[in-house]
């Protein structure tokens, strides 16, 4: 594969990133009114309004085996949510994403040969215990909130590698029912803990805005990727996300970055940025 091939698929990704973080960030301005279960719920929910409306993914007529991948990859997603947004109830967003990001990072070591690939999943470890608040924050972190956020880890695993399998060969539609599918797991949750809460007007346009950038967009934007990026090379892009969500909470919720979470930041940016040259250099394409 030509590094000219990845370019595009690889600055979806990035600004797929940069979307879910920021629309994360908002989303706990949600969790007073309606807990964490009732913001997913918003979230997939109207994303997927938006979706289907765009879409409409009914035009399009689905094999048994793209059926199956799909259900796949909309019920991986919903439970990433779920567990993710529950761990953002008690641990900062840059320790919840550091933690998550678990899922991809085996991915990215499933396969890996080269000593070259080898030393930038490292450096991403290494960012990665650099950012985790060791010192005067590590109050903020609860047990539970870390295997919450853990479990969201592993579900983010098999969305890499089910979303694969299902946009292959599909297009925008399977957005649509993978973000459907994965909001009517979170329904029941977000009613049994918000109720009618989640019909307050007063909500809506911040739920929409959080339903727009963490899911509809940077859904989309995966979707068109990943049929055409390796696994590996994806999961290994995704090390991004602790850096965008770090800078995230900072920016929008005011969460104190020290030294050792900057040099986490810088390390994992170079691995992802070190992983996309030279891992885009050596593999094959992706057999749909």
């Amino acid at each position: 594969m030509r590094p000219q091939s990845v370019l595009l698929p690889v600055a979806l990704v990035v600004l797929g990133m940069i979307f879910t973080q920021t629309g994360a960030s908002f989303a706990k301005g949600l969790f007073p009114a309606v807990g964490a279960a009732g913001a997913t719920t918003l979230r997939l929910t109207l994303a997927a309004i938006v979706l289907l409306a765009l879409f409409r993914p009914w035009r399009q007529k689905l094999s048994g085996a793209q059926w199956r991948a799909v259900l796949l990859y909309g019920g991986v997603m919903g439970a990433m949510n779920l567990f993710f947004y529950a761990a953002l109830t008690s641990i900062p967003l840059g320790v919840a994403v550091a933690l998550e990001f678990t899922g991809p990072l085996a991915v990215a070591l499933a396969g890996s040969r080269r000593p070259l690939d080898l030393m930038w999943i490292a450096l991403a470890v290494s960012g990665l215990a650099m950012l985790l608040p060791l010192g005067q924050t590590s109050g903020d972190i609860s047990i539970g909130g870390v295997l919450l956020a853990l479990a969201a880890g592993a579900y983010w695993a098999g969305y890499i590698v089910f979303g694969q399998r299902a946009g292959a060969g599909g297009g925008p539609h399977i957005t649509a029912l993978g973000v459907s599918i994965a909001a009517i797991i979170a329904l029941p949750f977000g009613v049994a803990t918000a109720g009618m809460a989640l019909l307050d007007p007063a909500i809506l346009p911040l739920a929409l805005g959080v339903a727009l950038l963490s899911s509809a967009i940077p859904y989309a934007l995966d979707m068109v990727a990943l049929p055409h990026l390796p696994s590996r090379l994806f999961g290994i892009l995704m090390s991004g996300q602790p850096a965008f969500g770090a800078l995230s909470g900072f920016v929008i919720l005011s969460e104190t970055l020290g030294p050792w979470q900057l040099a986490g930041i810088a390390a994992i940016i170079i691995a992802s940025l070190g992983a996309t040259v030279t891992i885009a250099r050596s593999v094959p394409p992706p057999v749909a």
